[in-house]
């Protein structure tokens, strides 16, 4: 599971998930990629999840990038324990995913493959997520 190796500090605010992801919205790396379009927390977990379903089916085969990092962590008070006494210890960490993130990218499959590959990783996610291609997002910017 992704986790960092340290941070400056323990216990974060839950915040908020307002908004469009301004950075990370464009297929960098790959060919095809895996963009969110609603927000959500994804655990790492999640992110391992999706990735082996992706690298099972590709049999191995292109390669995969994972744009998102979990580095916020979740803590949790034990159960049936009074109020009070300060905030829980971190239990889990996740990452913060606004709408138009990519978060998955596949390159040197076919798009058949692609396609699939990140359809599968779609339902080990949170939340709604459509198939981008690089090539479609290239146009969109000289227009």
């Amino acid at each position: 599971m992704l986790s960092p190796k340290r941070v400056k500090y323990r216990r974060v605010h839950r915040g908020r998930m307002k908004g469009a992801a301004h950075r990370g919205n464009l297929v960098t790396y790959g060919e095809y990629g895996l963009q969110a379009t609603a927000p959500a927390w994804v655990t790492s977990n999640q992110i391992e999840a999706a990735r082996v379903a992706m690298t099972r089916y590709t049999k191995r085969g292109g390669k995969v990038w994972i744009k998102i990092f979990p580095d916020k962590s979740v803590t949790k008070k034990p159960a049936e324990t009074r109020m009070g006494k300060g905030k829980g210890a971190p239990e889990y960490w996740v990452a913060v995913v606004k709408p138009g993130k990519v978060m998955f990218e596949i390159g040197g499959v076919s798009e058949d493959v692609a396609r699939e590959a990140l359809r599968l990783a779609m339902h080990k996610l949170p939340m709604k997520c459509k198939f981008v291609r690089k090539a479609d997002q290239e146009t969109e910017g000289d227009s």
